[in-house]
C-alpha cells in the first residue's frame, strides 16, 4: 500500500477506483463475477439501505451466510457507515446465537435463507428488529434486493463513509474463552490497518493476485486473508460455498497468494500420496519418488543450516533439485493447482513438520504463522525466503514480544485489540499496563528471533482446521446432559473431530443398578452394560444439540473406572489435569481416531470432512 488508508473505507475507495475493470469477487466456475466497479456502486446502495433502518456509526449489524459475494458487500456496506460488522458462525446452535445477539445488541441481522430459522429462534429477547435475506425473502425478512432499492432520502454516502475514523471499530471477532461464554475481540480499522502493512511487509500481496475465501467469516484468518486483503490490496477473491470444494477450487482459481489450516495441509499431502503410490506407470512413479527424495535432502540440508547445524544444500543438490523440478514437481503442484503460488501459510493451529517438510520437497515453501483474534490475526511469521521449520517464524514489522517470567509469550504493537465487548475486566486482565497483551502460550525466542510455541497455559482446544473451542464448555454440556455422567473430557486439539471420555456418576450408577435389578454397581460393570451405553449416547447427542456442529462429541468411551479427587485425574477441587489424561489414556484416545465416527440416521455423529 501506499500511505497508510485511515479506515477501511477509505482503502476500498482507493482500490475500487484504481481498478475497477478488474474482478473483485467471484464464485466458482464464474457463475458470480463481481467488478470492482460493481462492488463500489452497490456498497453505497446497501449502506443506503442499512440507514434507512437506522444503522449508523457505533452500531452493530450481524452476518450469518456462507462464502459468498453478498457478504462481502454487505460487511463492506456496513463498515461505510461508521457501523461494526461481526459474523457468526454458521454451525452455532440457536442458544449460541442468541448470546451473541444480546452481547453485541445489534438491531439488524443480515443472513441468508437457510439461517432465517434459527435466527428467528435465537432473536427472541434480543434487540434485533430486522432480518434482512440475500437470496430470498422469507417470512419475517427483508431481500437484499429490496433494500438496495429503497430510496436513498437524501443520504450522504460520502459524508457518511469519510467520517469513519482509526479508533472506530471495524468488526468484533467472537472467540472462545477457556471457561464461560465468548468474547468479543474489538478490532478497530487502525489495528486491521496495521495488521495488512505489517503482513504485506513478509507476504507481498497485490492488485491482480488471486486467493480463495473458504475459511467462515467468523474466522480472523478470512477476514485478513480475503476479505480485507482484497480491500486493502485488490486482490481477487473466489468464494466457495463449502469447503469441501477447496480442491477443485485450487486447480480452477489457481491463486497466486493463499493460507490454510494444517488439516488441508494434511489431507492434500496424503492425496498427492495416494496419487503418487496408485500411479500404474512404474517409471513414472518411481521419477516422482525419486524428485521428492532429492527435494527432502534439499529441505533438510537448508534446515541444518537454518539452525546451526550445517552450511545448506551444495551446488551439485541444488542443480539436481532445479532438473527435478523441471521435470517432475513443477508438474506435481500444478495437479492440485498449487504451481502459481507467490506463497503459501499455514496457522491457526500448529503444522506436523513433516507435512512442511513435504510441501518445501515438492518446490513449495509453507510459512508457518502464529497471531490470535486479540491480535488482529497474525503477530509472527515465517519468512518464506528464510523458514525454519518448527517454528512460527519472527515478529512482524511494528510487533514487540517479550517473555514473562513464567514463559508466556507476550505482544505489543498497533495490532492488539482495543479490548473485550462489553468485559472491561478481562481486558485489563489481557493487556497489561505497558500495553503488552498476555497470550497465554509459553513460548520460546532464539538469538534470531524465531518464535517456538511450546505450550498453552489456556486450555482452548484447537482443532486440525484452526476452530478455537472451550473444553469446559463443551464438557459442562456433557455432565448436563445425563445423570449418568459424573466427569467428562473434551479431546480435540490439534485433531479432525472432538471426542469424549466419559466417567460415571457413582451414586447415579447405584440408582441405575437398583432400578435395573442389577448386582454389580461398579463403574466397570456398568460401563459395558447396553442400557447404561444407550442412556450415555443419548446424553451426549442432547448436549451436541446444544453445540455448534466443530464443537460436537463424535465418538467417546466410558471409562470403568471412578476418578476420585486427588487422584491422577482431578485436582482435590474437582478440576481435570487434562495432561495426566492425556498421557494416561493416550491408547483409548487414540483408538476413537482409529476409524471414521459412524454416521446414523438420526444422531449428531457428522464430522467436517475438510478436502
Amino acid at each position: 500500500m501506499s500511505a497508510s488508508p485511515a479506515s477501511l473505507c477509505e482503502a476500498f475507495q482507493r482500490t475500487a477506483a484504481a481498478t475497477p475493470r478488474a474482478v473483485a469477487l467471484r464464485t466458482m466456475g464464474g457463475g458470480v463475477e463481481v467488478m470492482w466497479e460493481e462492488y463500489a456502486a452497490r456498497v453505497p446502495r446497501i449502506a443506503a439501505g442499512l440507514a434507512a433502518l437506522g444503522l449508523g456509526r457505533g452500531d452493530t449489524v450481524a452476518l450469518m451466510m456462507i462464502n459468498r459475494p453478498e457478504f462481502n458487500l454487505c460487511d463492506t456496506a456496513s463498515m461505510h457507515l461508521g457501523a461494526t460488522p461481526f459474523s457468526i458462525y454458521n454451525t452455532s446452535a440457536p442458544e449460541q446465537i442468541g448470546y451473541l445477539l444480546e452481547n453485541a445488541a445489534n438491531r439488524v441481522v443480515i443472513c441468508e435463507s437457510q439461517f432465517v430459522e434459527a435466527i428467528h429462534e435465537a432473536r427472541r429477547g434480543s434487540a434485533v428488529e430486522h432480518v434482512i435475506c440475500v437470496d430470498g425473502a422469507p417470512e419475517g425478512t427483508v431481500s437484499l434486493a429490496d433494500l438496495e432499492t429503497r430510496p436513498q432520502n437524501g443520504f450522504d454516502f460520502e459524508s457518511a463513509w469519510r467520517a469513519v475514523t482509526p479508533d472506530d471499530i471495524a468488526t468484533l471477532i467472537y472467540t472462545s474463552g477457556t471457561t464461560g461464554p465468548p468474547k468479543g475481540v474489538e478490532l478497530t480499522h487502525a489495528n486491521l490497518i496495521a495488521e495488512l502493512n505489517a503482513t504485506t511487509a513478509m507476504l507481498p500481496a497485490k492488485a491482480g493476485d488471486r486467493t480463495i475465501s473458504y475459511l467462515p467469516a467468523a474466522h480472523i484468518a478470512d477476514r485478513w486473508g480475503s476479505h480485507y486483503s482484497s480491500i486493502c490490496l485488490g486482490v481477487e477473491v473466489t468464494c466457495i460455498d463449502d469447503p469441501r470444494a477447496i480442491g477443485a477450487a485450487l486447480t480452477e482459481c489457481r491463486p497466486t497468494v493463499w493460507g490454510a489450516v494444517p488439516r488441508i495441509w494434511e489431507k492434500m499431502k496424503a492425496g498427492l500420496e495416494v496419487a503418487i503410490g496408485s500411479n500404474s506407470d512404474v517409471a513414472a512413479k518411481e521419477a516422482t519418488l525419486a524428485a521428492i527424495e532429492t527435494g527432502r535432502r534439499k529441505v533438510r540440508a537448508e534446515q541444518d543450516a537454518a539452525h546451526g547445524r550445517g552450511s545448506g544444500p551444495t551446488h551439485e543438490l541444488l542443480d539436481e533439485f532445479a532438473r527435478h523440478d523441471e521435470l517432475v514437481l513443477a508438474k506435481l503442484r500444478a495437479l492440485v493447482g498449487i504451481d502459481q503460488l507467490n506463497w503459501a501459510v499455514s496457522g491457526a493451529a500448529p503444522t506436523p513438520v513433516e507435512v512442511l517438510e513435504f510441501f518445501g520437497a515438492i518446490g513449495l515453501p509453507v510459512a508457518e504463522l502464529w497471531g490470535m483474534s486479540e491480535l488482529s490475526c497474525c503477530a509472527t511469521v515465517n519468512p518464506p525466503d528464510r523458514i525454519k521449520l518448527g517454528t512460527v517464524g519472527t515478529a512482524l514489522p511494528g510487533v514487540e514480544l517479550a517473555l514473562a517470567d513464567d514463559g508466556e509469550l507476550l505482544c505489543r504493537g498497533e495490532i492488539v485489540m482495543r479490548g473485550y465487548r462489553g468485559e472491561p475486566d478481562k481486558t485489563a486482565e489481557a493487556i497489561d499496563a505497558d500495553g503488552f497483551m498476555h497470550t497465554g502460550d509459553i513460548a520460546e525466542i532464539d538469538d534470531e528471533g524465531y518464535v517456538t510455541i511450546v505450550d498453552r497455559k489456556k486450555e482452548l482446544i484447537i482443532n486440525a482446521a484452526g476452530k478455537n473451542m472451550s473444553p469446559a464448555n463443551i464438557e459442562a454440556r456433557l455432565k448436563s446432559s445425563s445423570p449418568l455422567i459424573g466427569q467428562a473430557i473434551a479431546i480435540g486439539d490439534r485433531r479432525p473431530y472432538n471426542v469424549a471420555l466419559v466417567v460415571l456418576d457413582p451414586d447415579a450408577c447405584s440408582a441405575h443398578a437398583a432400578e435395573h435389578g442389577l448386582a454389580d454397581a461398579s463403574a466397570a460393570a456398568l460401563a459395558a452394560d447396553p442400557a447404561v451405553r444407550e442412556a450415555v449416547a443419548a446424553g451426549v447427542e442432547r448436549a451436541n444439540a446444544q453445540l455448534s456442529r466443530v464443537e460436537q462429541i463424535k465418538r467417546f468411551e466410558i471409562l470403568p473406572s471412578d476418578w476420585e479427587p486427588g487422584g491422577d485425574e482431578l485436582t482435590p477441587t474437582m478440576k481435570l489435569k487434562r495432561k495426566p489424561i492425556a498421557e494416561k489414556y493416550e491408547e483409548r484416545i487414540t483408538a476413537l481416531y482409529e476409524t471414521r465416527p459412524p454416521r446414523r440416521p438420526g444422531r449428531t455423529m457428522n464430522v467436517p470432512d475438510y478436502p
